[in-house]
């Protein structure tokens, strides 16, 4: 059966190909634990912040199900998941803690598609991170204003995007890194992006309670 060799770790096919990669997911499972205890201290808390945990856990078992079978169609079930965080939290963020009209957020997320889209025609440079480029950005940006407005906990989102960077520059070094270290440091990616997962969107869970005048744990 044909197969994904995407990473340094894999030599070759089967559902043991690539441990390390495969148990890192357990990042994403952990980040999403903790946001639901987050969440159940909250006097009240929105169904979004659910739909953005349950996709937390959607990430972890779409990547390791590609870190496993590592084919076509589980390459897809980890791509989608991590596509539909990005919008519903880039929409959430912009809708529930800056506060725009939905007009301008959806003009937003529409440049930040089609970025995304246009960075993908250069997926074979740095081993394919640059193609996260738009969202290193966005998330940046997000917490620049998150700082100067001085939300709550005000440097936690520039804490995840200096994490996230952390994350893609181990993300590039994988295949370069092979010859020396064949485990590879795409695991690092995994962990490391289960606590940019976790910081963003605990950033948007305290904010999203302080405008609503709910407590805040």
């Amino acid at each position: 059966m044909d197969y994904l060799d995407l990473y340094c770790e894999r030599l070759a096919p089967g559902l043991t190909g690539e441990p390390l990669n495969a148990l890192s997911n357990i990042a994403f499972f952990i980040a999403a634990l903790a946001l639901l205890k987050l969440a159940r201290h909250q006097q009240k808390i929105a169904t979004e912040i659910w739909l953005l945990i349950g996709l937390m856990v959607a990430i972890g078992t779409g990547s390791t199900l590609f870190h496993t079978f590592a084919t076509q169609w589980s390459n897809r079930l980890d791509v989608i998941p991590i596509l539909l965080f990005q919008l519903c939290f880039l929409w959430l963020y912009t809708r529930r803690v800056l506060r725009i009209k939905p007009l301008f957020a959806g003009i937003l997320i529409a440049g930040f598609v089609l970025a995304s889209q246009w960075s993908q025609q250069f997926f074979h440079l740095l081993n394919g991170s640059l193609s996260y480029a738009p969202a290193l950005l966005i998330l940046g940006s997000l917490g620049i204003y998150h700082y100067q407005q001085q939300k709550q906990e005000p440097l936690i989102l520039l804490a995840a995007t200096g994490v996230f960077f952390v994350a893609l520059f181990f993300r590039t070094l994988d295949k370069t890194i092979c010859p020396e270290f064949p485990l590879g440091t795409h695991f690092l990616w995994h962990l490391l992006n289960g606590v940019v997962l976790y910081l963003s969107t605990r950033g948007l869970i305290l904010n999203w309670l302080k405008t609503e005048n709910c407590k805040v744990m």
